[in-house]
């Protein structure tokens, strides 16, 4: 199933941050409602991102200038985090939609950012063909782009590819002749291109992200923007990926504490040696909530401090600014990571093994976090972020997605 089954469907224009938000939390209220059965069952949901797009919400980074929203990368984190906690695979899908939309801010002509940002507001959506397997490192490429007469065509097979499922665009990372990364805007209805729905990953199961192979596919110059140029100079594309990684994960975070927290009040029986009636007069668990408490909480005041970074290195990108965003958005990345694991984990050893039971599928959120946190080793933020205000030394600048 591809993207010409679903017609794109007509969505609605945010205008101002506080409508995306307020959209955002109407939106994940209904999302919620069958999220652990689709994560269960492994239903693709179709009907729930037609509804997620006829919200408006993946437009609202558009700039003002082109009709947009244009909201600060707060908000857009706050609206990325609160679709996570709703289900976890919806606030992925959209990621890379977002970072595209970055890079063509940063690197598109005018020309390409009316026509692709009119796409968006009428309800395109984009997914991503980026990262490959087999490679040296996870930021080497092989996927080629070569002139055919006087046409351009794709050949190369790629992996993790969130959101092609469902895409009608799908922004391709590719080596020129000259061996220069570019980024392509492909349809997805393109001839000899194939989306593989073959993710098997134990967590966000219904993100889609398995394959897409290109088969000489043929593609158009004006589909084409720089890539490689968006980190050869100070940027604000890296950090922008990195925060939408992090607010999936703080979602993920904040939903696992939800559900202990009614599991506990409704479900969990005290400990007998605890001597009360109730689960949560136990005064270690309420030590344990506390905890796990204040460390969210610690995470979503790092993922505002980043995305107010962020807006300063998007108004000014020098690079001191891009690296004091990368920095700020590190630290809410390492912190995310740890405490949606957390949560996860602690969500059973305070609810009890009834928690386990299958049918709740409570498990689905240490699941989804462990497996969206692999994105890149959170060791090397610590290692960045220490190198930086130790020894002053900027962050590399790079893409990682």
């Amino acid at each position: 199933m591809n993207a010409l089954t679903h017609p794109t469907p007509k969505a609605a224009v945010i205008t101002s941050d506080a409508q995306a938000l307020a959209v955002a939390e109407d939106l994940a209220q209904q999302l919620q409602r069958d999220s652990a059965q689709r994560d269960r069952e492994r239903l693709l949901p179709y009907a729930e991102l037609e509804l997620f797009t006829r919200s408006g919400l993946w437009g609202i980074s558009v700039p003002k200038a082109f009709g947009g929203a244009g909201v600060s990368n707060v908000t857009l984190a706050k609206v990325v985090a609160r679709i996570a906690q709703a289900d976890a695979a919806l606030g992925q899908i959209p990621q890379n939609h977002f970072y595209a939309l970055e890079v063509l801010r940063v690197n598109g002509t005018p020309e390409q950012q009316q026509r692709l940002y009119a796409e968006v507001l009428a309800g395109r959506r984009f997914g991503n063909a980026l990262a490959e397997l087999g490679t040296k490192t996870a930021h080497d490429r092989t996927t080629r782009l070569s002139r055919d007469g006087d046409g351009l065509r794709i050949n190369g097979r790629k992996f993790y590819a969130t959101g092609a499922l469902y895409a009608q665009r799908i922004p391709t990372s590719v080596v020129d002749d000259a061996g220069v990364q570019q980024l392509v805007f492909v349809p997805a209805d393109s001839p000899g291109l194939q989306v593989i729905d073959d993710w098997s990953g134990f967590g966000q199961r219904t993100t889609g992200s398995g394959s897409v192979v290109f088969d000489n596919v043929p593609v158009r110059d004006e589909d084409v923007v720089p890539f490689q140029s968006a980190f050869d100079r100070p940027t604000p594309v890296g950090p922008l990926a990195q925060i939408l990684h992090a607010a999936i994960d703080t979602g993920i975070a904040r939903a696992a504490l939800e559900d202990a927290l009614h599991f506990v009040r409704t479900r969990s029986r005290p400990w007998v040696d605890a001597g009360i009636d109730k689960a949560s007069d136990d005064p270690l668990t309420l030590k344990s909530f506390g905890h796990l408490a204040i460390r969210l909480h610690a995470a979503e005041a790092l993922l505002e401090r980043a995305g107010d970074f962020l807006d300063r290195a998007r108004d000014d990108s020098s690079a001191d600014n891009v690296a004091a965003a990368s920095i700020a958005v590190a630290e809410a990345r390492a912190i995310s990571t740890e405490v949606s694991l957390a949560a996860g984990t602690t969500l059973f050893e305070l609810a009890g093994s009834q928690a386990t039971l299958a049918e709740h599928n409570l498990d689905r959120h240490w699941r989804n976090a462990r497996v969206h946190t692999l994105h890149d080793p959170v060791r090397w933020k610590y290692h960045a972020i220490g190198n930086y205000y130790l020894n002053g030394e900027n962050p590399p600048r790079r893409g990682t997605i």
